[in-house]
């Protein structure tokens, strides 16, 4: 008998390994979420498509080396070379190793090497577990059923697409716990499930809670003592009264203009291999906070995004609303290095589509690029009917010419009332000028060389990377003078659309391709599944982008209000009654409250498309007020909180985690800046004439005036979960990694800012004590110290000053170093991270 148990164990613990790994592999493989789906329908898919399935595919009659890859089952069986595709394990993926050319002798494509990020894509693939619908999983699990024939009938059964009604208020009304309709249909919800909600939170916690949701930012400590006094008087008062002042504030679209810049994927490069910047990005930003603040209704927010340049204006300042509103279409990334300029365009649309459709209707119509929709009522038809309507306007974002971009474009010019950045003065204009000719010489003297070179048997490909370096300034030099006028005043100019006066019906694509156009053509109109009365007719020589919109904002759209009132609810609650923000079709969520989505979004209607005034109801419930109280037999019954029996302990974001570190340390500054530090580095290539450290600022305006680089957003934002500027990003990701607390232990940022707050305390207010304690509390955390806490704080902070002072500080120096460590380890701590 073996006396030792620990190789048994060991065994055993090998064997279950092995067990779960496989069960991880076809756990992935059945339960892939709506998001990786997504991913390898508009990532990978069209990839294979483009450069592996000429020589790896059934359809082409090739296979190469044995190697099937338009199934998922021939890219994990693999080849002659074995297994191309390894689910999770990246270097074990012999396709991973075969596009990154590593070895040559299984270097594919053979002729040319696939740019960098859709290597980086392919590895995200393999990491996330190789999704992959093209057939149904090795353990009997089903993809959804579709033909290339959509039964547009049968899909307009699935709820989303049912026009919604307003329910009847369910008979809890009358109970003592309702405030009004809302509450009335969670606390249905709570009897179904027999579960209790939690009591009231404090009016410490609500305030907390109602600044942060509503402006991302703390209260003041006389705005907490403010309210519990009011909440002591009148707790509906109170809330009603404190919600009417947050949302005046300008700190409102602040918060909330953010969160649609999230949504919108904003950013200020193109991203991708030339990640050319966009310097008047910013008027977009600023036009989504101003149309927040102003509670402009979202029906005409929508309209003005999609064809702003279509509508009337009855002055200058809304014209040019109108026009930055569009700025939505142009925004995206690009590949501006792409040479073929008709796959450009199509590209170019793609991304259009898929964020239009996204954003405003939750909707993954991009699918439909290559084949029909695999899983929604979308047929490619459709796809390419949205197309049309693209690629009948044209998209005007600003970025330089070079060999290394090919797609420059111009911008939309504004009216000259419009807020402008400082030009460069006469002087300034001059030596651009002359710039650019001393470049263009240059451009033509290099090529005169390497034609010379040519002729006489020399090496032309000496001069290839002086030609491209050179072309590339005076692509920039072109690029800024065409920002000024003759004086050298700034233009003012903006990203956006326009029609193109071409307006045409698109080919269908087989597969996606462009060179693979069927003569077919897809009339320009919008999705068949969603019928409105309402919907127009898109005239000839119209884009059809006008149509399009007023489409979608029209109340007879069944997606357009939930898909909003969805939004207003995450926004609020850290959750949406649709988990899947982004994701209405038969791949996203079902509503965990069908009818109360339904009674929130006639609502919004009914409240002539009015955020804020949706807000004030929702704020109103006691839905909204509930405690974040745990119980034990509540969890057992619902434990992911789905019908909400309790308020959602949520972390601060990322820009609110940094905006409340400057608010509460008295270093926030909270005017708008003038444009953006992208602006200001103006025209030019991200990591090339533009370096990274270029936009590392260290400004302290609130975060959404910060730079939004792809590739190089800020590392206070990047940490702490930022949303993927490339995109629509309805709801992010939460994690809770070590570099996390280590940027709050030693960030200059946040050692600036408990230093500001420890002298703000000290210096400015003259604390000390017991009262330095309550006031640092209150700052952070919205109340007082308990009588532990005092005492621990003083420990802490005689302690530090003992040690300071042992090693030779002055008294004044030393005690400014004990209290930043206090306000710091304040600062750094769960409960100023979190909201109950």
């Amino acid at each position: 008998m073996n006396s030792n148990p620990l190789p048994t164990l060991a065994f055993l613990f090998l064997v279950a390994s092995s067990v779960n790994a496989q069960q991880a592999v076809e756990t992935a493989e059945t339960q892939a979420s709506a998001k990786d789906l997504d991913f390898f329908e508009k990532t990978i898919r069209p990839a294979l498509v483009k450069h592996c399935y000429e020589c790896h595919s059934k359809e082409s009659g090739k296979i190469k080396g044995s190697l099937i890859l338009d199934t998922r089952d021939g890219s994990r069986l693999g080849g002659d070379s074995g297994p191309a595709v390894v689910p999770f394990k990246i270097e074990e993926s012999l396709l991973i190793a075969a596009i990154r050319h590593n070895d040559k002798d299984l270097a594919m494509p053979p002729k040319y090497r696939l740019e960098d990020s859709l290597v980086a894509d392919f590895e995200k693939w393999i990491a996330m577990g190789a999704p992959d619908p093209r057939e149904p999983a090795a353990t009997g699990g089903k993809v959804p059923e579709y033909t290339n024939t959509i039964d547009l009938e049968k899909g307009r059964q699935h709820w989303a697409y049912q026009a919604p009604k307003k329910p009847q208020v369910p008979e809890f009304s009358n109970t003592d716990w309702t405030r009004n309709a809302i509450d009335a249909f969670v606390a249905e919800g709570h009897a179904s499930k027999g579960i209790t909600p939690a009591p009231d939170a404090s009016p410490q916690t609500l305030i907390r809670r109602l600044t942060f949701d509503l402006t991302g930012l703390p209260p003041s400590p006389e705005e907490v003592e403010g309210f519990i006094a009011a909440y002591a008087e009148n707790a509906d008062s109170a809330i009603g009264e404190t919600v009417a002042r947050l949302l005046a504030s300008k700190a409102f679209g602040e918060r909330w203009g953010r969160h649609w810049l999230d949504v919108a994927r904003y950013a200020e490069s193109s991203g991708k291999e030339v990640n050319a910047t966009y310097p008047q990005a910013w008027r977009y930003r600023d036009y989504v906070i101003d149309a927040f603040n102003a509670d402009k209704p979202y029906n005409e927010f929508l309209v003005e995004q999609i064809a702003g340049d279509l509508l009337p204006a009855k002055t200058d300042k809304e014209r040019s609303e109108h026009l930055v509103a569009t700025g939505f279409l142009a925004l995206g990334t690009k590949n501006l290095n792409e040479q073929n300029s008709r796959q450009f365009r199509f590209d170019l649309v793609d991304e259009q589509i898929d964020t239009t459709t996204q954003a405003f209707l939750a909707t993954t119509a991009a699918c439909a690029r290559c084949h029909d929709h695999k899983f929604d009522p979308i047929p490619m038809s459709d796809y390419y009917a949205l197309a049309g309507i693209f690629l009948s306007s044209e998209t005007l974002y600003g970025t330089p010419n070079g060999l290394q971009s090919r797609r420059a474009t111009e911008l939309v010019e504004l009216p000259s009332t419009a807020p402008n950045l400082p030009g460069v003065g006469l002087a300034g204009i001059i030596e651009l000028a002359y710039q650019r000719e001393v470049l263009s010489e240059a451009v033509t003297s290099l090529e005169q060389q390497a034609a010379e070179a040519r002729r006489s048997g020399g090496d032309p490909q000496a001069f290839v990377g002086r030609i491209l370096q050179t072309r590339n300034q005076l692509g920039i030099a072109e690029g800024k003078l065409l920002l000024y006028d003759d004086e050298g005043n700034a233009r003012a100019l903006a990203m956006g659309m326009r029609e193109n006066g071409d307006a045409f019906d698109s080919q269908i694509l087989i597969r996606g391709e462009e060179d693979q156009a069927t003569a077919e053509r897809a009339p320009r109109g919008v999705l068949q599944v969603v019928k409105t009365d309402d919907a127009k007719a898109i005239p000839a020589g119209q884009s059809g982008r006008l149509q399009l919109a007023e489409w979608m904002a029209s109340p007879e759209n069944p997606l357009t209000a939930r898909v909003l009132a969805n939004r207003v609810w995450l926004w609020l609650f850290g959750e949406g009654l649709v988990s899947s923000v982004d994701n209405f079709g038969t791949t996203g969520e079902k509503p965990s409250h069908p009818a109360l989505l339904d009674y929130l979004a006639v609502r919004l209607v009914e409240l002539d498309w009015s955020v804020k005034d949706l807000i004030r109801e929702i704020t109103a419930t006691r839905t909204y007020r509930m405690a974040s109280t745990f119980d034990a037999e509540d969890y057992e019954k619902d434990p992911e909180n789905r019908f909400l029996w309790r308020a959602n302990p949520r972390r601060l974001d990322a820009e609110s985690l940094r905006d409340a570190t400057l608010a509460v340390s008295g270093l926030l500054d909270s005017d708008r800046p003038l444009g953006s530090a992208v602006a200001e580095a103006g025209v030019g290539f991200v990591g090339r004439n533009i370096p990274e450290s270029t936009f590392e600022t260290d400004t302290n305006h609130r975060s959404v005036y910060l730079p939004v680089v792809r590739g190089a957003v800020p590392e206070s934002l990047a940490l702490f979960d930022f949303s993927d500027p490339s995109l629509t990003s309805g709801k992010r990701e939460i994690t809770t990694v070590p570099s996390q607390a280590l940027y709050l232990m030693n960030s200059p940022f946040v050692i600036r800012s408990s230093n500001a707050l420890a002298k703000l305390l000290t210096e400015e207010m003259g604390l000390r004590g017991p009262e330095l304690a309550r006031e640092a509390f209150f700052r952070a955390f919205s109340r007082p110290p308990t009588s532990d806490e005092a005492a621990e704080a003083k420990a802490f902070v005689e302690e530090f000053l003992a040690k300071a002072k042992a090693e030779g500080l002055p008294d004044s120096e030393a005690r400014l170093l004990a209290l930043t460590g206090f306000c710091q380890s304040l600062l750094a701590s769960a409960e100023f991270r979190y909201l109950n």
